[in-house]
């Protein structure tokens, strides 16, 4: 099906074809110029001045988007943003509010008593192709050194706990070697980190250069370090504090996004940050790295779903809400509460739990037992099953073998066979088994509503429900089918009934705190991402409610839905909306934003798939997706369990070898199963789409196409993250589809549709940002292409939606949502939930554009505010 086109004709409509605004009387030639633009969008003769945009004329938000483009491009015409299409839903109330004159735009974030005279950006750095070859060579010498020196300390060591004697004799080898190792990968992060860099500072350097390269070595183990499966404990907050965080008393830590220039993070003693919250203190921008402190307080509160830029600030007691974003340079006085994307002062309360009484022992020996059970239990066992496999397995011969006998490719594809069945299948069937057990008894334990201490046995018990019900596989393998229903409600335990089953009722996306305490009304579509938060956290004490979402609603992508929000029946959550804690219970609207404000529930345009939602005509399309579904289940294990099998095959092939070459082809294994991962997901991928690019559509749920949509969604892409901040990870893009240039650098992006993404030279792409080509609402789905011109960044967190254009040299601020049909011109800074013009974005020329590398490291002592450090301002208080 082919998309439907909505605003005209190829090519803009001569200027002169719409009435300048007249100056003798501003309101009346704006609402003339607005009302001859937007005819010319919907294609009509004319627009009444009073004219409902979306019940009258049957416009929608694509519509108003390019409606909005072309305003911005007449200078004689006041900017219009979508939340002012929205707000002001008639021509005449529109041109009425934004008046005859352009509103100031200041920077996300400022304040009346904070100055709003902000220095233009730097431009993108010219982009050098020797260094991009010459680091990306440098990165794979340095994991092929990194892989071979983990290969030679496992390989022996797996070997001499197998020859431990009888069962006793292994697990106590096995302890010790798992102990060693285990505490050998948590202190080479540590100890590299203070090597390569000393402290962090405050400062800029150029991507692709040999500062870059420490920054990244530096990056990749903090990241790996085994010590990131203890957050939520305080052996995590010691592991920073290791790296050098300024961390006080009682801290309470949920997000497993580890911070990088820990030297810059200063948290006061107290504080308690959610789950999904990004506190990297560096961010990539226009071709950099910029570090930068981020310092929370005393008793601060930073809820879930956060970004906080470098150089932000909040004060003692302060509290941030969940889906919100401090800009850089922002600053929340102590004692406020702000939420927003900017962030903005609120009235809420964010902490919702009475204190009880945690003391410094309890957290103590809460870490004490959570490193004893993994030394003693978890370690171990994984060690020693490991070691016995690799060494019994008949193909590389006994452990009273004097040498490994030579293997036949007939034994090593029989012993890869019958492992990967046993192992996958197996994985499959035990797991469903467990999680539809284990967890239930152990949320018995929990009694809703009641404040217990962190740390504690109940703790304990919270956090294991947590994670073993929040296994992504399952979710993954029957999200976006009818089968996700039975899963969630009689595997997991939601509360769904009576379902009205779609066959898309929730995505592969999904979180919880306790699925026991998670209720969906009926007939209400989850998209993708949506995070129920089922449990409130102080200081000292944690508590699990029931999170409630009512009848009849439509979820967008990456929502956090709170316990107690404020939304009733009838209700269409937009993409990255935040959901309200106050005021009245909404219901019969729509919610778009951060904070939210009300926009239509649907419109005429999106009913047009109506009809294939009810009667016999549903059931016979229903019936057929749950068949579809069925057979994409199917080839999805399938393809799941070859990617096993060639794990399994490459791992025993490279495990017959001993001395100089076993090393070689153990340090290999690693390497080869990253390269061997990537290249097969792809090749899966492009199978599917049979080699052609995917094409713009509009089509019903019910359309077979969109269940061939929905299947590459299944494609896995965890794998992409092991390539972050390398040029190898344009190269797993290229084999994807993606239409990429040169030089893009890619610190965690990922494009939903690769086929319909284009990505210019130069890029930069931040952690956490996603350009989502497609849109599903209720019933209808819609895709269309997105395009980031030359020099483009995307700040950490931030989402472009379809049918996107960014301007060379465009910036796109964290946490930002750019909706769909936008428009933004080039060298424009775009900033908020939803994305507007903040402000004139004027790129500056500085001496570091010509530099190939800054000179000196990384440590140092930091650059004043206000003077450039190597030619490169990076303290100043400005947004994106």
């Amino acid at each position: 099906m082919v998309r439907e086109t909505v605003d005209g004709p190829p090519g803009e409509p001569p200027e002169s074809t719409t009435p300048p605004a007249d100056d003798g009387d501003s309101t009346a030639g704006v609402e003339r110029a607005f009302a001859a633009l937007l005819a010319e969008v919907v294609r009509t003769e004319r627009v009444a001045v009073d004219s409902h945009f979306f019940a009258d004329l049957g416009a929608d938000s694509l519509v108003m988007a390019h409606f909005c483009a072309r305003v911005r491009k007449r200078p004689d015409l006041p900017p219009v943003s979508m939340k002012d299409v929205y707000q002001h839903s008639t021509v005449r109330g529109l041109a009425i509010a934004v008046g005859g004159a352009a509103p100031a735009r200041t920077a996300p974030g400022v304040t009346e008593s904070t100055p709003t005279a902000a220095p233009p950006e730097e431009a993108p750095l010219a982009g050098s192709t020797l260094r991009y070859v010459l680091c990306g060579a440098a990165q794979l010498l340095f994991f092929l050194g990194y892989s071979g020196l983990v290969a030679f300390a496992t390989t022996g060591g797996y070997r001499w706990v197998a020859d431990g004697s009888g069962a006793s004799g292994v697990y106590g080898r096995a302890v010790v070697f798992g102990g060693a190792e285990f505490l050998g990968l948590c202190a080479f992060p540590v100890l590299a980190k203070w090597l390569l860099i000393g402290r962090w500072t405050a400062r800029a350097f150029p991507v692709w250069g040999l500062t870059y390269l420490r920054f990244w070595i530096v990056k990749v183990l903090v990241h790996a370090n085994p010590v990131v499966l203890f957050v939520g404990s305080p052996v995590y907050v010691l592991y920073l504090r290791a790296l050098g965080a300024k961390i006080g008393r009682h801290v309470t830590i949920l997000s497993r996004t580890v911070p990088v220039c820990t030297d810059l993070l200063t948290i006061g003693a107290g504080t308690v940050i959610r789950k999904d919250a990004f506190l990297l203190c560096y961010r990539a921008h226009a071709g950099r790295i910029q570090t930068g402190p981020v310092t929370l307080g005393r008793d601060v509160f930073v809820g879930e779903r956060t970004v906080l830029d470098i150089d932000s600030s909040m004060g003692d007691g302060a509290q941030l809400g969940h889906t919100s974003a401090l800009p850089r340079g922002t600053t929340v006085p102590g004692g406020q509460r702000w939420h927003g994307s900017p962030a903005q002062p609120t009235e809420v309360d964010y902490v919702r739990v009475p204190p009880v009484r945690c003391g410094t022992w309890r957290r103590a020996a809460f870490g004490v037992v959570g490193l004893a059970k993994a030394l003693l239990i978890g370690v171990p066992l994984v060690v020693a099953g490991t070691a016995l496999l690799l060494t019994r397995v008949p193909v590389l011969g006994g452990p009273d073998d004097p040498a490994p006998r030579s293997v036949t490719a007939g034994a090593l594809l029989l012993d890869a066979l019958v492992l990967s069945l046993v192992g996958f299948f197996g994985f499959v069937v035990v797991g469903l088994a467990v999680l539809g057990t284990v967890p239930r008894l152990l949320h018995r334990l929990l009694v809703p509503g009641t404040a217990y201490p962190l740390y504690g046995f109940r703790y304990s018990v919270h956090r294991t429900v947590a994670r073993m019900t929040n296994l992504k596989f399952f979710v993954w393998l029957f999200g976006d089918s009818s089968a996700i229903v039975s899963y969630l409600q009689r595997g997991l335990g939601y509360r769904l009934s009576p379902v009205e089953q779609t066959g898309s009722n929730f995505g592969i996306g999904l979180q919880h705190d306790s699925p026991y305490l998670s209720t969906v009304g009926t007939g209400t579509m989850v998209a993708d991402g949506l995070s129920l938060l089922n449990a409130e956290v102080s200081r000292t004490s944690f508590s699990v409610s029931r999170t409630t979402i009512g009848n009849h609603n439509f979820l967008g992508n990456y929502i956090a839905y709170p316990a107690r929000g404020r939304t009733g029946e009838n209700c269409l959550l937009a993409t990255k909306v935040m959901v309200p804690l106050d005021g009245e219970v909404r219901t019969g609207v729509g919610l778009l934003g951060s904070p939210c404000f009300e926009i239509p529930r649907s419109v005429e345009r999106d009913s047009r798939f109506d009809h294939l939602r009810s009667g016999d005509e549903l059931h016979r399309r229903l019936a057929a997706k749950n068949r579809y579904n069925l057979r994409t289940i199917g080839l999805v294990l399938l393809i799941r369990w070859v990617h096993v099998f060639g794990l399994t095959l490459l791992s025993l092939a490279t495990a017959n070898g001993d001395g100089g070459a076993g090393l070689a082809l153990d340090a290999g294994f690693l390497a080869g199963s990253l390269g061997f991962t990537a290249v097969y997901y792809a090749l899966v991928e492009r199978c599917m789409t049979r080699f052609r690019p995917l094409q713009p559509q509009v089509c019903s749920i019910y359309d077979p196409y969109f269940w061939h949509h929905e299947r590459l969604w299944k494609v896995p892409d965890t794998h992409f993250n092991a390539f972050n901040g390398t040029p190898f990870k344009n190269l797993v893009w290229r084999l994807h589809g993606v239409r990429l240039g040169r030089r893009v650098f890619d610190d965690g992006c990922h494009p939903s549709e690769r086929t319909l993404t284009t990505i210019g030279d130069d890029c930069t792409l931040n952690t956490g940002s996603r350009i989502q080509c497609h849109s599903q609402e209720d019933g209808t789905f819609k895709s269309d292409r997105s395009t980031l011109g030359a020099g483009c960044t995307l700040g950490v967190g931030a989402l472009v939606h379809y049918g996107v254009t960014l301007g060379d040299g465009a910036t796109l601020a964290a946490d930002s949502f750019l909706m769909k049909g936008e428009d933004v011109p080039a060298h424009a800074l775009w900033a908020g939930n939803p994305a507007t013009a903040v402000r004139d974005h004027r790129p500056r020329r500085s001496p570091a554009d010509t530099a190939t590398e800054p000179p000196g490291s990384v440590a140092g002592p930091a650059p004043s505010p206000r003077s450039p450090h190597h030619g490169t301002t990076v303290a100043e208080p400005t947004p994106g």
